[in-house]
């Protein structure tokens, strides 16, 4: 029973992520399942339930990802690798999904957000704040400040058409802006790090 739940919820996150939200019925996404309109709801009572678990699904695999990179890695490293990841993985994802997401379900988008932003913001200020103690990072950077530039740089980036006209791959969308940004809150000792890692 839990088997099928997890199917639909899966597998309906894949649906949304690469057509959007909108136009993706209840009875579409029954019909691509390959299940009756019925067994859908006998597991969410409406899209806007399914909608809020596969939101809060994407947001604890990404989360999954950020716990499973090594802690052993220089600070400045870790960074640069997990806002990369994000870049590489979003990227592929139809910004139809976020821009519906917005505006058709705010509801669902502020409670699984605010519920999860948190848990992010906890692990991200952790590292820069490592990095600064190992003098990765440069010690008169106020943490919480240079995230929320780094943040606004991602969501412009990922889930917007903000930089769609320079017809860019993930990887230069990250180099020419998120990786500048996390290079200009390193040391010289950070610098070195980070070249060293990327020459691997």
């Amino acid at each position: 029973m839990e088997d099928t739940k997890t199917n639909i919820l899966h597998s309906s996150l894949q649906y949304f992520l690469q057509y959007g939200i909108r136009n993706m019925s209840n009875d579409k996404l029954a019909a691509r399942l390959g299940i009756s309109t019925k067994t859908f709801y006998k597991y969410f009572k409406n899209k806007e339930k399914l909608l809020e678990e596969a939101t809060q699904l994407f947001h604890a695999q990404q989360y999954q990802m950020l716990e499973n990179l090594s802690t052993q890695t220089n600070a400045a490293c870790l960074f640069f690798d997990l806002w990369r990841g994000g870049v590489e993985i979003e990227f592929k994802i139809n910004k139809a999904f976020f821009n519906d997401l917005h505006y058709y379900y705010p509801r669902v988008a502020t409670k699984v957000e605010s519920s999860i932003r948190k848990k992010f913001t906890t692990q991200f200020l952790k590292i820069i704040r490592r990095g600064i103690d190992e003098g990765d990072f440069r010690g008169d950077l106020k943490p919480e400040v240079a995230l929320e530039g780094i943040l606004v740089f991602y969501t412009s980036l990922v889930r917007t058409d903000h930089f769609k006209k320079f017809k860019l791959s993930a990887e230069q969308a990250f180099h020419n802006t998120i990786a500048i940004h996390v290079r200009g809150l390193c040391t010289e000792k950070g610098l070195k790090s980070l070249d060293n890692h990327l020459i691997r």
